[in-house]
C-alpha cells in the first residue's frame, strides 16, 4: 500500500515520549498533522505537536480521512476510536510507568493542579494494565500495524531507533536529523 493511503499514528500513555517521537518524525521529513493550540512549556520545551480534533475522536471523526500520508498523535485510550475503514501504522512508545507517574505529578504541580487522588502504586498498576489492554487490542486489528519503541532506548541509541522507525513506516526519512532531535537532558524522571 502506498504511504499516501496510510495514516501514521504516534501513541502511548501520557508523558511517555510521544512528543519526542513527533519531533523526530518532523525533523526527518514526515508530514505532521498538528496545530499550535498547545504551546511548548517547561514540561515539554520542544512542543507537544498535537492536533486538537483528536481529543474529540469519540464524537467527531471526519478529520481522520484528511490525515492519510501524515503523522498524527493519538493518546492510547483513543486508538479504538480510529475508524476501521483506514489503514494505520502505529508507533507506540513505552516508558517505565513509575517514570510516567512521576512526570505527570510534576507537570500537574507546575500547573497548580492536582491529579487523581490515588496512591502512586495503584496508579502505576492501573496504567500498566491499561497499556497492556490497548496493545492487545491493537494487535488484533487487521487494519493496524504496530511498532513498539522504548523511551529509554531511544534516548540511549537515537540513531538505531530512528532507523527502526523509518523502516517500519517505509518512509524516506533523514535518520541523522531524526536522531539529532533527541536531547538526553530532557529525560528528567528516571527510575
Amino acid at each position: 500500500m502506498k504511504s499516501d493511503e496510510i495514516i501514521f499514528v504516534v501513541s502511548g500513555l501520557p508523558r511517555s515520549g510521544t512528543s519526542l517521537l513527533m519531533q523526530m518524525l518532523g525533523a526527518g521529513g514526515a508530514v505532521l498533522l498538528t496545530d499550535e493550540n498547545r504551546l511548548p512549556d517547561d514540561d515539554n520545551p520542544k512542543g507537544y505537536l498535537e492536533y486538537e480534533p483528536v481529543k474529540n475522536l469519540r464524537i467527531k471523526k471526519d478529520w481522520v480521512s484528511d490525515s492519510k500520508g501524515k503523522v498524527v498523535k493519538v493518546i492510547h485510550a483513543l486508538l479504538p476510536e480510529l475508524p476501521s475503514l483506514f489503514q494505520y501504522k502505529i508507533i507506540f512508545i513505552n516508558r517505565n510507568v513509575e517514570e510516567i507517574v512521576a512526570s505527570q505529578k510534576k507537570m500537574l504541580q507546575r500547573a497548580g493542579r492536582t491529579g487523581a487522588n490515588m496512591p502512586d502504586d495503584k496508579l502505576t498498576a492501573l496504567l500498566t494494565a491499561e497499556r497492556a489492554r490497548i496493545l492487545k487490542w491493537v494487535g488484533m486489528q487487521k487494519n493496524m500495524e504496530l511498532l513498539e519503541c522504548d523511551y529509554r532506548e531511544i534516548v540511549e541509541d537515537a540513531f538505531f531507533n530512528a532507523q527502526r522507525i523509518a523502516t517500519f513506516l517505509e518512509l524516506e526519512l533523514d535518520i541523522n536529523l531524526m536522531a539529532q532531535v533527541v536531547d538526553a537532558k530532557l529525560y528528567r524522571n528516571k527510575y
